[in-house]
């Protein structure tokens, strides 16, 4: 039987994963979104696990609205590095420095 502090482990894990590669990619705008993901993932298995814990579904409720705003983040994020791309001609963070209109 799988209990509460496995989840919460692999919850840090995956945290601890996602806030590492943000802190260490600094020129792939792509990772760094992917890695934002894996953050929001680890939120929603701590919310899952103390949800199932409780016996209460607040906390899956709440993982229903962070998959919503990630999946809007992923799209628009997307679209924006496409138009990014074309313009620009590179993804790389350190060459995005003038992003005025």
């Amino acid at each position: 039987m799988i209990v509460l502090s496995n989840y919460l482990i692999f919850g840090s894990v995956l945290f601890v994963i996602g806030l590492t590669g943000v802190f260490i990619n600094r020129k792939n705008v792509i990772v760094l979104l992917m890695c934002v993901e894996l953050i929001l993932l680890a939120v929603n298995t701590n919310f899952i696990a103390f949800s199932r814990y409780i016996g209460d579904y607040t906390g899956q409720i709440f993982v229903f609205f962070i998959l919503a705003v990630a999946a809007v983040e992923a799209a628009i994020g997307l679209a924006i590095l496409a138009i990014i791309f074309r313009s620009r001609g590179t993804l790389d963070v350190r060459k995005m420095n003038k992003l005025k209109g």
